[in-house]
């Protein structure tokens, strides 16, 4: 286990995470050595693993995965008489070359947790809900199990494959202007954090490998990366053979029906454009705008209503959803609704062969 970034700003970026991993080495149980154990039991049909990392030293080939942290958010928000606390980890299963240190694939997983509490949460209620986030709640696997599940599915292979980034991400005035300060709390981080969504959705639902978003950790496509032994590695980040460009334009909260003294139906809209091209030839795959809405029930008897959740869960269907199409199992019928270009499906078409380029 690891975490992306300069090593003098580890404490204050990934301060609960830290004392995770302290709590898990005082009850002689710590992450690293759960995680070999977990992979050696799931048992990886494409690849063989070696426990001790120090047996691979001179070896031509041998490769090294880590669980790479690259964000610790936890914000806690009052209501009223209620205070909610958010709780958001995301990071890499990433393999690498242990005698190049480059990046050869990477895919991004993350886990949220939210909870609603009575009072204003302690450092002990935020351990315990970091704690959740690494192990799982409600029946959904968490960080670690996420990771594992990354590596037993993933697959090296012999040639060398194509590779996906997203490498330019813009958000407009009218969408940023929904986001909440905690996500805007950095120069950057607003970008890196459209740009995770993208990356995780294509990773997960085309079900391939992307490059890391370098900006705001990595420098000249070297990433700098801590390791729980205190170690620090530079890791060369490949050059992408495609390029994902993503604007955010906008959200939306349109009323559809009320009921006198009940609830209210509304939809939340995320408004969106996305291109990938060959950045050599210029060739684009997908250019085109795209939307998507998610209807919600307001009860009256709810005093506060935070629309941000519910434009969140609108912005990641949206590319969940056109990552499965480009996959190739998406809706076709939604797709026609929520493109703008009237061709998108013959590009979906070409990028589905891209997609198969980089498998």
């Amino acid at each position: 286990m690891g975490y992306a970034g300069a090593a003098n700003t580890l404490e204050q970026r990934f301060k609960y995470s830290l004392k995770y991993e302290e709590a898990r080495r005082a009850q002689d149980n710590p992450v690293g050595a759960a995680l070999v154990k977990a992979v050696q039991n799931a048992a990886p049909s494409n690849l063989h693993s070696v426990q001790q990392i120090d047996s691979l030293r001179g070896r031509d080939q041998a490769l090294v995965v880590a669980l790479v942290i690259g964000s610790e958010t936890v914000v806690s928000e009052q209501f009223g008489d209620l205070h909610k606390l958010l709780v958001l980890i995301r990071g890499q299963a990433m393999f690498f070359d242990f005698k190049s240190m480059n990046v050869v694939r990477s895919y991004p997983l993350s886990f949220a947790y939210v909870d609603l509490l009575n009072h204003a949460p302690s450092p002990e209620d935020v351990q315990e809900r970091v704690k959740l986030v690494y192990e799982g709640a409600n029946g959904k696997p968490g960080i670690l199990d996420r990771f594992v599940s990354s590596v037993t599915a993933a697959k090296v292979p012999a040639n060398v494959p194509r590779l996906l980034q997203v490498t330019s991400v813009t958000v407009k005035p009218e969408a940023l202007e929904h986001i909440p300060a905690y996500i805007k709390s950095a120069p950057g981080a607003v970008d890196a954090w459209l740009a995770d969504i993208v990356s995780e959705a294509v990773s997960s639902r085309a079900g391939i490998p992307v490059v890391p978003f370098a900006k705001g950790y990595a420098i000249g496509n070297v990433m700098s990366m801590r390791v729980s032994d205190g170690k620090v590695w530079e890791l060369k980040l490949p050059t992408p053979d495609y390029e994902i460009a993503v604007e955010l334009n906008g959200f939306r909260k349109v009323k559809v029906s009320e009921v006198p003294g009940g609830a209210t139906s509304y939809v939340y809209a995320a408004y969106s454009q996305i291109r990938i091209e060959e950045p050599l030839s210029r060739k684009v795959y997908l250019d085109t705008a795209i939307k998507h809405g998610e209807p919600r029930v307001i009860p009256a008897s709810q005093r506060y209503v935070d629309d941000f959740p519910h434009f969140y869960d609108a912005l990641n269907g949206l590319f969940t959803r056109i990552s499965l199409s480009m996959g190739g199992k998406g809706d076709d019928k939604w797709l026609k609704l929520a493109a703008g270009a009237k061709d998108v499906e013959q590009q979906i078409l070409l990028t589905r062969e891209l997609i198969e380029q980089c498998r």
